[in-house]
């Protein structure tokens, strides 16, 4: 919450920017005056709204593309998929924790933000652009440490950039998309791990079934219950929950 701040400063800075240069040109229409204000805090009541819902909107999409929310999500998603409990555990309940787990996960990271950027900037010691940079480049160390290598270059291929010198030369429309797809491409690795012992116990139990010539009997009648039986005893989402959020280490 206090990263989407730091973009909520850049962003009503943006803002105050442009009312000001509509202000100043000559063309009819309407325009808000804002000189006088140096700082985004001096902004009106109703624009402070305005910016604070503006930058709330964009929230969902920063959280699902900025952080580890995606591959944990698919991977909880693949663990139900594969015990074949259709919607059990429901949407919301997988949702919700997949979130918390991702606030667990870039506690580390928006504490840094948050000391780096939002305390200075509140302290007035920072001014806003500053602090959007400051509170960007944690977030940022976190894709990039995450990133692989061949999906940077195959952005930097597609935007037909120059390699950079150094990492903290690429930029954030090369690091975004090339961290996301890094997400799905783990996400579907430990899904696939998580599906294998289950669908063993499938063909076990339709071998055992089809040489009992109960061929009129469908499998899933007793594998489920089998999958359920070895998924609570090896406590299975204390499991999933400890490999996901260890792969972020």
């Amino acid at each position: 919450m206090r990263l989407l701040w730091c973009f909520g400063f850049a962003a009503s800075g943006i803002f105050a920017a442009a009312a000001r240069a509509s202000a100043e040109s000559s063309r009819p229409g309407l325009t808000i005056a804002l000189d006088g204000l140096p700082r985004p805090e001096h902004l009106p009541l109703s624009l402070q709204l305005l910016v604070l819902l503006t930058v709330l909107s964009v929230g969902p999409a920063l959280v699902i593309m900025l952080t580890s929310f995606t591959r944990i999500l698919i991977v909880l998603s693949f663990t139900r998929s594969a015990l074949g409990t259709q919607q059990i555990p429901p949407n919301t309940v997988l949702v919700g924790l997949a979130l918390f787990l991702t606030v667990f996960t870039m506690a580390p990271v928006w504490r840094t933000a948050n000391e780096r950027a939002v305390q200075p900037y509140l302290a007035h010691e920072i001014g806003y652009r500053e602090a959007a940079s400051r509170a960007i480049a944690p977030v940022r160390a976190f894709m990039l440490r995450q990133a692989s290598q061949s999906d940077l270059a195959l952005f930097l291929k597609l935007g037909k950039l120059p390699r950079p010198k150094t990492p903290k030369d690429l930029p954030l429309h090369v690091i975004i998309p090339a961290f996301m797809l890094g997400e799905l491409k783990r996400a579907f690795v430990m899904g696939l791990m998580i599906f294998i012992p289950f669908v063993v116990i499938d063909m076990v139990v339709a071998t055992v079934l089809m040489s009992m010539g109960m061929m009129m009997m469908p499998p899933v009648v007793i594998s489920l219950p089998c999958k359920l039986l070895l998924f609570v005893l090896i406590d299975g989402w204390t499991l999933v929950t400890n490999s996901v959020v260890s792969s972020f280490h």
